[in-house]
Formats: structure tokens, C-alpha cells, sequence
């Protein structure tokens, strides 16, 4: 059995390294760029010659045109902010050792908000399902919020994955910003109509879920930040379909 770790890259300099240095474990690793113009490339050509470059897709095209090169039996889906630690990655190979026995495990993430691990607000475990059957397993075609599903049985690993999301406030709120337009371009398509409780409620149920009912109290000042922030991404991404549905009717 053979194991294939893919990553999509755009400009990632500061990260790919890392990222590919802890997938050295796997047989293969597969990076699929969309147009980076820094140093990606470069880097990445330390670790692999697996290097493929196509144009944007959305996050589950791009991966899936990713896992489309892939040639492992076995695949692992690897974000360029995330790092598999030694203990996850001999976890991973025992699964792909014994070939399973179920068709896709979900991994734990411990999620990093300016160099500290978030245990609270919903931030851990954080299950994802990554290390899949290459033949069973296919991303949603979604612009943001892509999955994979799995045709098949599924399970957990224990050891998890670290993912260092957010250096800064700063850059929380642009990826939000730009997450909250895809998400409202996803709602559109499907349907969804936009209703004035949306900017009011919701951010308001987000912020009390948060930081009441999942704990983010217990987290101090950051807890708080971030139970903020959640809430002004429930607050645009309503906003930004009022946008687009206006938009919408205007041209009718």
C-alpha cells in the first residue's frame, strides 16, 4: 500500500516548507500551485517533483484536480498551514500498513489563533476527514468549506494534526472577509434568500454560543476576540447575500 500526501499552494512561501517537511513520511507528495509568483515553487522542489499547476478551480476543484494526480492507494489531504506531527504520521502509516480496515479516518485538529492552541468555542478536536481510500474519495465542489466524501466506512485517528491558522487579527478578518463572500455566493446558488433577521440574530447566536455555551469565556480576552470575530463573519456573509441578491434583481 502505497500513501500520497496532496497540498494546493498559492504564495505560501512563508509556510510550504514546514508544511512538506513534515509530509516526508509518505511515499509521494503531491503539490498542486495556482499561480504562485514568490519563492512556492522553488521551495517546494526540496521536497518533491510531483509539482502541478493549473489554474484556480475553487477550493474542492483545486483539490480534487490535486488528487487526481495522486497515485497512492492511500490519500492524506494537507493544508500549507498545517503540520503532521511524528506521532500522527505513525499513526497514518499504520492505517495504510494494515490497509485500513475502514475507508476514511477523520483526524483531530488543534487549532492555533496567534501562536496559542484554542481548546474551547469549538476550535478542538475539530475532526476533518483527511486520510481517505484514493479510489472512494472525492471534495465537494464548493467554493469554500470543501469536504471530502467518503463511499465507505469511516473512523478517527487519535494523534492530531496542528493547524496554524491565524497569525494575527488582522489576517483573521481578510480570509473571513473573503470566506464570507464565497459563502454567500454558495447561498445564492442555492437558493438561499436573505431575511433581515440574518444580520441580527444570527451574529448575535453565534457570539452567545460561542462564548457562553461552548466556554470561550474560559479562553480570557482571546475567547472573547474570537467570539467576536465569528459573529462579524455570520453578520457579512448575510450582508454580502443582501448584496448579491440585489445585484441579482437590479439585472432582472
Amino acid at each position: 500500500m502505497r500513501l500520497s500526501v496532496t497540498v494546493i499552494a498559492l504564495n505560501q512561501e512563508a509556510n510550504i516548507g514546514p508544511c512538506l517537511e513534515s509530509a516526508r513520511f509518505a511515499d509521494e507528495i503531491v503539490l498542486v500551485d495556482t499561480g504562485s509568483t514568490d519563492g512556492t515553487v522553488e521551495l517546494a522542489r526540496r521536497y518533491t517533483d510531483r509539482i502541478f499547476s493549473t489554474s484556480w478551480r475553487g477550493f474542492g476543484g483545486t483539490k480534487n484536480f490535486a488528487l487526481d494526480q495522486a497515485r497512492g492507494d492511500w490519500v492524506f489531504s494537507l493544508d500549507t498551514d498545517e503540520r503532521v506531527t511524528p506521532a500522527l504520521a505513525a499513526e497514518i502509516l499504520a492505517v495504510v500498513a494494515r490497509d485500513g480496515p475502514l475507508c476514511g479516518y477523520r483526524v483531530p485538529r488543534k487549532n492555533y489563533f496567534c501562536g496559542r492552541w484554542i481548546r474551547r468555542l469549538g476550535w478542538y478536536p475539530d475532526l476533518t476527514l483527511r486520510l481517505f481510500r484514493r479510489e472512494l474519495g472525492r471534495f465537494r465542489e464548493r467554493a469554500v468549506h470543501e469536504e471530502v466524501e467518503v463511499a465507505g466506512p469511516l473512523g478517527a485517528l487519535v494523534n492530531p494534526l496542528d493547524h496554524y491558522s491565524y497569525h494575527s487579527v488582522s489576517e483573521y478578518l481578510a480570509r473571513q472577509d473573503r470566506y464570507a463572500r464565497l459563502a454567500a455566493q454558495e447561498m445564492l446558488k442555492a437558493g438561499r434568500r436573505p431575511r433581515w433577521g440574518d444580520l441580527v440574530w444570527r451574529p448575535l447566536c453565534t457570539f452567545l454560543n460561542l462564548y457562553v455555551r461552548r466556554l470561550g469565556f474560559l479562553e480570557g480576552r482571546t475567547g472573547y476576540t474570537l467570539a467576536v470575530l465569528s459573529s462579524l463573519y455570520n453578520f457579512l456573509k448575510y450582508h454580502y447575500l443582501r448584496e448579491l441578491q440585489g445585484e441579482t434583481n437590479h439585472d432582472h
